[in-house]
């Protein structure tokens, strides 16, 4: 409960906070440890660490167990169940960020240029990579986006991310001008499911469009269009937030556009292009 109502996290999440828990009482069961959290001292958790580890878990998957671990504590010291924290020096594994997949303009140009306008989902098509791709929207985000929060005269969208968090984003005037092409030629014409109503983008039966279905839509257009990266709705918010930094934007205005918890989160958008790194050598070192 305290996960649900105090830190509001979704049901998928305080699921994941309590297998990282579960994970620790088999540790103190397997080692024959008393299952009280208030027992537990730095030493035990650091062989836990180690533990999990020799299961073969990744670093990043270590990382977000002790993560959990770290946060059931917090739970426990602010309802006076332990004295101390013994997470509180608890270190966690190395983890190398991976820089994000991201398309350069061109090749979004020519993902968007495979869409077949002529056909009765093409309009939809474009305006949903229009809306990723100028407003950097998850893919959850963009199948729940619904027409009553689309605030067309400050071209701005109200939108629902992680953890029920509403934030206002901008809408670009391509995104704004798809969306209206695609409302008033295609979905009108659709007979749609009663409970979908204020949905923006729908199937053809008239429901709220999958995760799955937009995953296909864009690695199908991704083939038409001849790119071999490994293309997905992310790769449209990572290429809005690449753009928009190597661009000169405020990392604060990504970070809140985004809906990033943690600017270090952003920070990750800040990598320069290997290629105009290479440049700037070329043109300024002395041995070049």
């Amino acid at each position: 409960m305290y996960l649900r109502l105090e830190r509001s996290l979704s049901g998928n999440s305080v699921e994941a906070y309590l297998r990282d828990i579960d994970k620790l009482a088999q540790f103190l069961e397997f080692n024959q440890l008393p299952p009280d959290p208030g027992q537990v001292n730095l030493q035990q958790l650091k062989d836990f660490v180690a533990w999990i580890n020799e299961l073969g878990m990744t670093a990043a998957s270590q990382a977000r167990i002790i993560s959990g671990i770290r946060a059931f504590y917090r739970y426990l010291l602010q309802e006076n169940l332990v004295k101390q924290d013994p997470s509180e020096l608890l270190e966690a594994p190395v983890r190398w960020r991976k820089l994000p997949d991201t398309l350069n303009l061109e090749e979004i140009e020519r993902l968007i240029g495979a869409i077949d306008l002529s056909a009765p989902e093409g309009n939809r098509n474009r305006a949903m990579l229009e809306t990723l791709y100028g407003s950097g929207l998850r893919v959850s985000e963009l199948i729940h986006l619904k027409i009553s929060e689309i605030y067309r005269d400050i071209e701005f969208i109200k939108v629902t991310g992680k953890g029920n968090k509403e934030r206002l984003v901008p809408l670009s005037g391509e995104s704004l001008k798809y969306i209206r092409f695609y409302v008033e030629a295609t979905r009108s014409q659709l007979k749609i499911k009663p409970g979908n109503e204020d949905f923006l983008f729908l199937s053809r039966r008239g429901s709220k469009l999958s995760r799955v279905m937009v995953f296909m839509i864009i690695r199908d257009l991704a083939a038409k269009a001849g790119i071999q990266k490994k293309v997905s709705p992310h790769t449209f918010r990572h290429s809005f937030a690449s753009h928009m930094v190597e661009g000169g934007a405020d990392l604060r205005a990504v970070q809140e556009m985004l809906g990033h918890e943690s600017i270090t989160t952003t920070e990750i958008y800040t990598h320069l292009d290997s290629d105009y790194l290479r440049q700037i050598i070329v043109e300024y070192h002395p041995r070049s």
